[in-house]
């Protein structure tokens, strides 16, 4: 994907909502904001040109993505810091590249971008035939591939059903372990008509291909989505000054459900039930900034159709993390 490509395609999904929520907090002389999952660089172009005195780190684990996000961003060379690491590192890298070891805003745009989607060559996308490769970072860790080659039967089953929520997890983990000696499974679009093969024919005609609950799934699995937000949230929060804001944009209900119960972790008293008063070590550490998941409009979506499942959860921090809470962040 050329710079051309770049600008004339991606949009990134609510960019000015983001910029309007962590704006108050980016104001702020020295800011610093974090774009955890940088991908092509949108989110951070604008505010790097909203807020001339903001510096951006800006994390990625896709080296591909952090090339073209850097020659993208060339311009504001001294005040864009890009970094090849996962967002649940978010405290080592701000360690690494502040004084204070804090920041006023952090933006976590989640899921796959939109660069990994059009590249047909990384296996992410059931539209098109390519090898399953499926990592974000291409340089480490195993292939959706093998995955598929080397994990138990119950473990397919299992990671079908609880990433991707397929109710024909138990067909289709038996057809791929079926294959294996024979043929197995390592492209895309074999995978695609395994799973057509191996569901009801009622359920192949609604809902769209039937194989993208799938390459949801094995996505997730592949990447450690999960994992790796369960421990980004907390740290990302923990990194935040005083003041500081953070934004997350969720695109399935397994990750907007982790990010709303760290979230409102921080903006709910600790004070045990019971007292008759509320105790200051127990006082909320975040003030929630969104009622509830906020979703793109109608304009926004026949702009950008892939804001369509975005579900967009914001917060300020209000003081440090109560030290009998540090152990759970």
């Amino acid at each position: 994907m050329s710079s051309e490509d770049i600008d004339g395609r991606h949009i990134p999904v609510l960019a000015d909502r983001c910029v309007e929520l962590l704006g108050p907090a980016l104001a702020e002389p020295g800011a610093v904001y974090v774009d955890g999952t940088l991908g092509l660089g949108g989110h951070s172009e604008l505010v790097l040109t909203r807020f001339p005195q903001v510096r951006v780190i800006g994390i990625d684990r896709d080296p591909a993505a952090l090339a073209l996000a850097g020659a993208r961003l060339a311009r504001f060379a001294g005040r864009f810091t890009p970094v090849h690491a996962v967002h649940d590192s978010i405290r080592e890298v701000v360690a690494a590249h502040t004084e204070s070891g804090r920041v006023q805003g952090i933006l976590l745009d989640l899921g796959v971008s939109s660069m990994q989607l059009d590249e047909p060559e990384r296996g992410f996308a059931y539209a098109q035939d390519a090898p399953l490769d499926m990592r974000m970072d291409q340089t480490a860790g195993r292939t959706a591939a093998d995955l598929l080659a080397t994990e138990p039967e119950h473990e397919l089953r299992t990671i079908l059903y609880r990433y991707g929520d397929e109710k024909f997890a138990p067909r289709i983990a038996r057809a791929i372990v079926a294959r294996r000696g024979s043929d197995p499974v390592t492209r895309s679009g074999q995978l695609v008509d395994l799973v057509r093969d191996n569901i009801p024919q009622a359920a192949r005609r609604t809902g769209g291909n039937p194989a993208k609950r799938t390459f949801q799934a094995l996505r997730i699995a592949v990447n450690a989505e999960l994992e790796v937000l369960e421990r980004a949230i907390p740290a990302a929060v923990d990194t935040l000054a005083v003041g500081g804001r953070i934004v997350v944009m969720s695109f399935q209900s397994l990750e907007d459900r982790i990010v709303k119960r760290a979230l409102a972790r921080g903006a709910t008293s600790s004070t045990p039930p019971g007292l008759p008063v509320e105790l200051s070590e127990h006082e909320p550490y975040l003030r929630l900034l969104t009622r509830g998941a906020e979703e793109a409009d109608e304009a926004e979506q026949a702009r950008n159709p892939r804001s369509a499942s975005v579900r967009l959860r914001a917060a300020e921090r209000l003081r440090p993390t109560p030290t009998h809470l540090e152990a759970h962040s």
